[in-house]
């Protein structure tokens, strides 16, 4: 009798492919970060181990990703990755930074009240975007742009390193760091098999087998097929889910008199969403909820009827 195999998906499906593929801790995601690193900065580190992980998992507020955070002689790195186009993120920088500098303050023990000057890691942030071809390689955005009042002074700045992913784009950064380039490759093909027409599932699966059958990153997708079809699932609805929103004018806002219908259609495809990331994907309610900017009391009484269905 023949058997047939099935793809045991590990609970590490509903992180980011990004993430997955430069943030984890065994040698293969280790020695790509230094690549990834050493190809950003111009620099010839050879030892993964000198680049010292300090994500900070699980963080709810503002639906940030929190990608990577590591540490690095004596620079503090944040890399992370967006689908869409964010002007907020030297804003996300800011936050995020902040509660990693608190942490670095706590492990090494300085004191802010001391009378001597506490040194702490320089930040760098770098922001990887799937941006579309007429868009700049790189681009460099600044906290100031979002102050309420004017302010070109400098005194207080924070800036975002913007990296253009579009296969057209930053070939010489792609050339020095082979994982990127098989990663950009890899996002490449799902874009086109979706422009083609194709349903998303099949579409990110076709770029799964094309990738297993390219061998790109070392055969890391024939090991982990499962679990990156699912993190690819998940990053496409959720991406999907945002583009209606601005679609129908929920986040920009409509006419006054049409406000309060608007809001009830955004909180039930909220609440819809949420509840596909649940039940198709074994979310949390809680972080499902928030991922989908629904109300967690919709999401619960709407997993209720469903329970009571059944």
């Amino acid at each position: 009798m023949e058997t047939q195999e099935k793809d045991v998906v590990n609970p590490k499906y509903k992180d980011r492919l990004f993430k997955f593929i430069f943030g984890e801790e065994t040698e293969q995601s280790k020695r790509w970060r230094l690549q990834l690193y050493n190809a950003l900065n111009k620099t010839t580190f050879t030892d993964p181990d000198e680049l010292k992980i300090n994500t900070i998992e699980n963080v709810v507020y503002i639906s940030m990703h929190n990608d990577i955070s590591f540490l690095v002689d004596t620079e503090m790195n944040l890399f992370e990755e967006q689908s869409s186009y964010n002007p907020n993120m030297p804003l996300r920088g800011v936050i995020y930074f902040g509660i990693l500098y608190q942490k670095y303050l706590i492990n090494e023990k300085k004191n802010l009240i001391s009378s001597n000057r506490v040194m702490i890691p320089t930040p760098k942030f770098y922001v990887f975007y799937h941006g579309g071809p007429k868009q700049p390689e790189q681009w460099k955005m600044k906290l100031s742009d979002s102050f309420l009042s004017k302010d070109d002074s400098g005194d207080f700045q924070w800036t975002a390193t913007i990296i253009n992913l579009h296969p057209d784009h930053n070939a010489t950064l792609n050339k020095s760091c082979i994982p990127l380039y098989h990663y950009v490759k890899f996002v490449s093909m799902i874009t086109t098999n979706i422009e083609a027409g194709i349903e998303k599932k099949q579409a990110i699966e076709m770029a799964v087998d094309e990738a297993i059958k390219e061998i790109l990153l070392e055969g890391f997708f024939k090991i982990h097929r499962a679990e990156v079809i699912g993190m690819c699932l998940t990053e496409i609805d959720e991406e999907e889910a945002k583009r209606i929103w601005h679609k129908d004018g929920f986040a920009e806002g409509k006419a006054e008199g049409k406000a309060e219908g608007k809001n009830e259609g955004r909180s039930e495809k909220a609440v819809e969403d949420a509840l596909m990331l649940v039940n198709e994907y074994e979310e949390k309610p809680e972080v499902a909820a928030q991922k989908m900017n629904a109300p967690l009391e919709l999401v619960l009484e709407g997993l209720r009827k469903q329970n009571n269905q059944k």
